[in-house]
């Protein structure tokens, strides 16, 4: 079976290696996601509803809504995605099935949170107004800036991220801990001409060590 690398060579048994393609590396996959989770984060740090409040009795007539204030799920979705995509990069082939639904997952629960706000803008300001003003339910006229809308588009495109995991992961090579040890085993057996002498030296010198511990205990200096 077709053993991809890191590099994006696929060793086919008895032919000449395959190079895997650009999109579906891990590298261009991770680093795409960890990309669009970031934007969508950091989306939530700016200014996405401008509010001007009427009423002589309020504090303030100008309010300003982050989007951590008017889409609290997207912070926290945006970091799941995250975690998920990270998740995707060291996990097994099991392990990067769960993480990439994660993804998609979360990538589409940021889209819908920010379509809501733009869909109803003055819903979504309400307590920050409320809280800012003093005054709740008062006469107010609310603007959207272009982060909610950037937000929409870095949840899908987190989402499509999602979907190109699960597709391109299956090209993703699998270490494992028995990779090192085989790996050590063929460079020796490749550098010396013959892999027998190599297996051969290991139980050899496992033996001059239990040997070495033997004569320890009996008071002899094995060193000698």
């Amino acid at each position: 079976m077709a053993e991809p690398q890191e590099n994006g060579i696929v060793e086919t048994a008895g032919h000449e290696p395959a190079r895997v393609a650009v999109w579906a590396r891990k590298s261009t996959v991770i680093g795409l996601s960890v990309v669009v989770a970031l934007l969508a984060f950091g989306s939530t740090t700016q200014t996405w509803i401008d509010a001007e409040v009427q009423g002589a009795a309020v504090r303030t007539a100008h309010v300003t809504i982050q989007g951590s204030k008017a889409a609290t799920a997207v912070t926290a979705l945006a970091l799941v995605g995250l975690a998920g995509v990270l998740a995707a990069a060291v996990a097994g082939r099991l392990g990067r099935i769960v993480a990439s639904v994660v993804v998609v997952l979360a990538g589409f629960g940021i889209a819908s949170a920010c379509i809501a706000v733009i869909a109803d803008p003055r819903g979504a300001a309400d307590s920050s107004i409320a809280k800012a003003t003093g005054v709740s339910g008062g006469a107010a006229t609310t603007a959207l800036t272009w982060f909610p809308v950037g937000a929409t588009v870095a949840g899908v495109l987190l989402a499509l991220c999602g979907v190109l995991a699960l597709v391109a992961s299956r090209r993703w090579p699998t270490r494992t801990k028995y990779d090192a040890g085989s790996r050590t085993s063929r460079g020796a057996g490749q550098g010396d001409g013959s892999g027998g002498e190599s297996e051969a030296e290991a139980p050899a010198s496992r033996v001059d060590e239990i040997e070495g511990w033997d004569r320890l205990t009996r008071g002899d200096d094995p060193t000698r």
